[in-house]
């Protein structure tokens, strides 16, 4: 038996069965929304927070400051509850209201501004001060060290080393290349792809970022293919899960989906992973389900 933090990861893999009718390819959804923040964000967080305490560079006097679309600001602000650490999230103001409830139960203060971009350097100017640390998920190598630990692990154990394509969304990018790094290493043969949004697409959870803005964690190299997701299409496949499959998630996750049955139908076999990001019960405000 262990706290709560214990639970995160080791999440189910659950396989789709009502989308594509080829028996010799397999499509599976890594279920993110089972950890104990709701996403796959808690296994970041939870490494950033831990490797930052372990090296000294934070205690419980510190106050941390992070800009977040939402769910790796879920995840902090429950792991630094936990920790006895202050924390501020900076979050666009289009995020929905679930999401700052939640992050304002777990005791974080959140602050809220027009854009992602002003969200992160309003972060980086806090921090700058001195009286802030700054995790920057979008530079910080434990993000994706977190998928290297873990998920990949999980994902190679649960598929029986049999996985040919993994497929993710790309938002601070730490999931797709943590993951890349550790099933490449297992078979360098394994097909990485990532989604991002079409030019005209929001699509809460992915990013197509300006180029100043690229997340220093990201590597194009250990990326084999990124598919361009429609704000429609990633709706759509996220409201057709939660009717046939019973997977109640958000857009990215239909956005990853989405990518998952592109792949499926220009492949004879193989054995496809996505990862489900989170849950969809952070979205009721939003029109996602309405």
């Amino acid at each position: 038996m262990g706290n709560i933090i214990d639970s995160i990861g080791n999440t189910p893999l659950v396989e789709i069965t009502s989308f594509h009718s080829n028996p010799n390819v397999k499509i599976y959804a890594k279920m993110e929304g089972n950890n104990p923040a709701g996403s796959v964000k808690d296994r970041a967080a939870l490494n950033m927070i831990r490797s930052a305490l372990e090296r000294g560079e934070i205690s419980t006097d510190t106050k941390l400051i992070e800009a977040t679309s939402g769910n790796t600001g879920i995840a902090l602000a429950m792991i630094a509850g936990m920790y006895d650490l202050s924390l501020e999230l900076v979050m666009p103001s289009t995020s929905t209201r679930e999401r700052t409830l939640t992050m304002e139960a777990f005791g974080a203060k959140v602050t809220l501004l027009d854009t992602m971009e002003i969200c992160r350097d309003y972060a980086e100017e806090k921090a700058a001060t001195g009286e802030y640390f700054i995790l920057n998920q979008f530079s910080n190598p434990d993000n994706y060290k977190a998928h290297i630990k873990t998920t990949g692990p999980e994902i190679w154990r649960d598929t029986q080393g049999k996985i040919t394509h993994f497929v993710s969304a790309m938002g601070t990018t730490g999931t797709i290349m943590g993951n890349s790094i550790f099933l490449k290493d297992k078979n360098p043969a394994i097909q990485i792809i990532g989604c991002q949004p079409t030019e005209e697409s929001s699509i809460p959870g992915i990013r197509r970022w300006p180029k100043a803005y690229l997340p220093k964690i990201f590597d194009a190299s250990r990326v084999d293919k990124i598919i361009d997701i429609s704000q429609h299409d990633a709706t759509e496949k996220a409201r057709e899960l939660a009717k046939r499959e019973g997977i109640f998630s958000g857009m990215s996750t239909g956005g990853a989906f989405h990518a998952a049955l592109q792949v499926a139908n220009e492949i004879e076999e193989g054995v496809i992973v996505f990862i489900s990001c989170d849950r969809g019960d952070r979205y009721l405000s939003s029109d996602l389900f309405g």
